[in-house]
């Protein structure tokens, strides 16, 4: 769908930030909107190793974070960069190549991404996302430890995602890169004499 002249105007300027309605970091999470988002990742279970009746506990307990926690979103994304971008480039590389030596540096260079890219390819990240309709640090530290406290009873194993783990998740969601603690926290401010980040 091709956007019109006036929302492309509107967006001309705007920064990636605005564009997601991304406004800052908190103490807690991640201000969105008139919402700060909290997130918890959540150590994965390998179901295939477990009895009937465990996978079947551990859906019930799953059930039970729902119902206390109705309005709980949950994540699932990759937990590391995807290389297929880099691996089509190196086919069409070593396509074109004449050079007999360079295509074989090329070769290796693909086999070694490729076997980073299997290793990973399986690797996944969980998160329980808690959207708190407040802006107020402290009643958004009360719902996030009361959350917490709710899914360490049912035995989850989990972790209050902070700033640098968030931005993380963020920019390999977004297919960015695996540092994103390094990335500024506002668009461009490395380029225009910005403070660094802290």
């Amino acid at each position: 769908m091709r956007k019109s002249k006036k929302q492309r105007k509107n967006n001309k300027g705007r920064s990636v930030q605005e564009l997601f309605g991304i406004k800052t970091f908190t103490k807690n999470g991640l201000l969105v909107g008139k919402h700060t988002l909290v997130f918890f990742s959540v150590a994965p279970t390998n179901v295939s190793v477990l009895s009937y009746e465990n996978i079947d506990l551990k859906i019930q307990r799953l059930m039970m974070i729902l119902s206390a926690v109705p309005d709980i979103e949950i994540s699932c994304t990759d937990a590391a960069e995807s290389f297929d971008t880099n691996k089509t480039h190196l086919l069409n590389r070593i396509e074109k190549e004449d050079n007999e030596k360079v295509r074989k540096i090329l070769q290796k260079d693909y086999d070694f991404i490729d076997n980073i890219n299997l290793e990973t390819s399986t690797s996944r990240q969980f998160m329980f996302v808690v959207r708190c309709k407040t802006t107020s640090e402290d009643q958004v530290s009360t719902v996030a430890n009361r959350v917490e406290k709710i899914i360490t009873e049912q035995n989850f194993d989990i972790k209050r995602l902070d700033k640098a783990d968030i931005k993380r998740a963020l920019t390999v969601y977004f297919d960015a890169s695996l540092n994103g603690e390094l990335i500024p926290d506002i668009d461009g401010l490395q380029y225009v004499g910005g403070e660094s980040n802290e």
